[in-house]
């Protein structure tokens, strides 16, 4: 809130004090954004950060939540499981949130929502996809995005129906996401009869993978699959291409969907073909055309998760509204009572906290490091 809001506010309290009349100073109500905010993925907590502090104006604008405007308190967990539940602690117990939208890594958000949970807050994350993040009975723990073990499928079935592939390999970053992901994915190849030539986990922060590679190269591999993110998954590709494995097609998932992969891939030369699953690109719904407008008018690109942030600020005002109340557990069972209208379409969620409807697609990056949505296969 500005500097200028609270002027007028403390001169309207002593004013209303020196003529001996009751007066109603407006109060804040508080949401945190949790997420990597620094760090090797700290592009994803630039795009939560922009996609909520636009919705967050816009709304305060139309007259914020039950007459309350939305402060937005910034929390950075780096990705990292720990610093994720102290930042939880911190949201709750210092900065008092009615509200989270976090976290990105599901092996933060996890620990994080047990934090959230005990107090009551209702959470929405915009990226956290492992199954378990909505399977252990939390009342008020929501989604924005769809989960692994439907992306899972939908990568598969790609890679078995469309890139034709027979000698497939399945890596992940050993981490909760990535391995989680990479794992459905497994399971539906070999649904579909294809028995991965070689599944194995490498580590985060890695950047020399010339073991793994040679590894791939004895397989003989049309398809490498890779569970995990941008900053393991560019300098693998680029490494798969300068020894020689051009022709290998390399498939990843959500976890990529930054301009960040082509920087850490070293160029759009080495991202050229990839393949990434996603939900369907926001930017092209009719529904977020004047906020997609408006995000470009401003110099910035709306890209990978920054609209999903955007959706879960409104989905939380809704629900706010609707419950005619500022409590965690009021909203979420308004929530999962009524659909809302956002940026990405209308919204509806299970009893678990899951959207009613995935829209998983693949996309493909081209020559100048883009990516572009694919037209789904029949």
């Amino acid at each position: 809130m500005s500097q200028t809001f609270y002027k007028k506010g403390f001169l309207a309290l002593a004013v209303a004090t020196a003529l001996g009349v009751s007066t109603f100073v407006q109060a804040d109500l508080k949401i945190g954004v949790a997420g990597p905010m620094t760090g090797a993925n700290a592009a994803f907590g630039e795009q939560y950060m922009k996609g909520a502090q636009a919705a967050a104006d816009t709304i305060n604008a139309a007259g914020g939540i039950n007459g309350e405007k939305i402060m937005l308190v910034k929390g950075d967990d780096a990705c990292e499981p720990k610093q994720a539940v102290a930042v939880a602690n911190r949201l709750v117990d210092q900065d008092k949130v009615a509200a989270v939208v976090g976290h990105f890594c599901s092996s933060s958000t996890i620990p994080a929502s047990e934090v959230y949970a005990d107090a009551g807050v209702i959470a929405i994350t915009p990226g956290s996809t492992n199954p378990a993040v909505t399977e252990r009975g939390l009342s008020a723990m929501f989604r924005m995005c769809g989960r692994d073990d439907q992306q899972g499928i939908v990568a598969a079935d790609y890679i078995v129906d469309v890139l034709k592939g027979k000698k497939v390999v399945v890596l992940h970053d050993k981490d909760t996401y990535g391995q989680g992901l990479a794992d459905a994915t497994k399971a539906q190849l070999i649904k579909r009869g294809v028995e991965p030539v070689l599944y194995e986990g490498l580590t985060r922060g890695e950047k020399d993978f010339s073991a793994v590679v040679t590894k791939i190269r004895s397989t003989g591999a049309d398809v490498v699959y890779f569970g995990g993110l941008h900053p393991e998954a560019g300098p693998l590709v680029r490494q798969l291409r300068e020894q020689g494995l051009k022709d290998v097609k390399f498939m990843s998932d959500d976890g990529v969907v930054t301009d960040e992969l082509v920087t850490t891939a070293g160029g759009p030369q080495y991202v050229e073909g990839v393949y990434m699953t996603f939900g369907a690109d926001p930017r092209l719904l009719p529904d977020s055309k004047a906020v997609v407008d408006q995000f470009r008018k401003a110099g910035t690109e709306p890209e990978g998760y920054t609209l999903y942030a955007y959706a879960s600020i409104q989905a939380l005002a809704q629900a706010f509204n609707g419950a005619k109340s500022n409590k965690g557990e009021d909203a979420a069972k308004w929530l999962k009572a009524n659909p809302v209208n956002t940026v990405m379409g209308e919204k509806a969620w299970d009893s678990k906290g899951d959207l009613k409807v995935s829209d998983y697609v693949v996309y493909q990056w081209d020559k100048d490091g883009k990516y572009h949505q694919l037209e789904k296969q029949k």
